[in-house]
């Protein structure tokens, strides 16, 4: 049974520096931007929705897509230090109660909804949660407990949680998604392509 409080946490603060100019947050899936598919996936879990932005000046676009949604935001200025910029902010405005924080990469569009719901149903207080190929390769999205919030929050650098989840491998569970859900991720023009030409995802 799913948890009441677990916050999905997307990382979208990025600098898309690998896109030639490009932002990929903004590159059409369906017929919305990535970033408005991944709010809006992630609010259909029922979880509260918290999303990590760059100031709102370097990426205004990001902002004014998002304005209206029921969802938090939070500006991190200094998101070009690293992914752990974003994951310490974040984690340091999830709501008072908030037993786990599911994060979320912006740029993987394959992640469902009910693929957020299938790894949120496995959740049981203490485990580290992630989403797995049907290969059994480990990804996103990834389920921390109350007890790894301190740690998240002190990150530095531009590994994310990769640290965190190494120094407690005995407690990470993986929970397998359809095909390569949990490892698509898109950070180059010639990554769209592939993904958009597309076959069983």
């Amino acid at each position: 049974m799913t948890p009441l409080a677990v916050p999905v946490l997307i990382l979208a603060a990025g600098t898309s520096s690998r896109m030639g100019g490009r932002d990929k947050l903004m590159e059409e899936v369906g017929d919305k931007p990535l970033l408005l598919d991944r709010v809006e996936a992630a609010l259909a879990t029922g979880q509260p929705v918290i999303v990590t932005l760059p100031a709102r000046d370097e990426r205004p676009d990001r902002w004014d897509l998002l304005d209206e949604k029921p969802i938090a935001v939070v500006e991190v200025p200094d998101a070009a230090d690293g992914m752990a910029r974003s994951l310490a902010a974040g984690v340091s405005a999830l709501p008072e109660g908030a037993v786990a924080v599911m994060v979320l990469l912006a740029d993987m569009p394959d992640v469902t909804t009910e693929d957020m719901r299938r790894v949120l149903a496995a959740f049981d207080g203490e485990v580290i949660l992630r989403g797995a190929t049907a290969d059994g390769k480990l990804g996103h999205p990834v389920v921390f407990p109350f007890r790894d919030f301190a740690a998240l929050r002190s990150l530095e650098g531009d590994e994310g949680a990769k640290t965190i989840m190494e120094a407690n491998a005995d407690r990470v569970r993986p929970v397998v998604l359809p095909y390569s859900h949990a490892r698509t991720d898109l950070d180059t023009p010639e990554d769209w392509a592939a993904w958009r030409r597309g076959g069983d995802r």
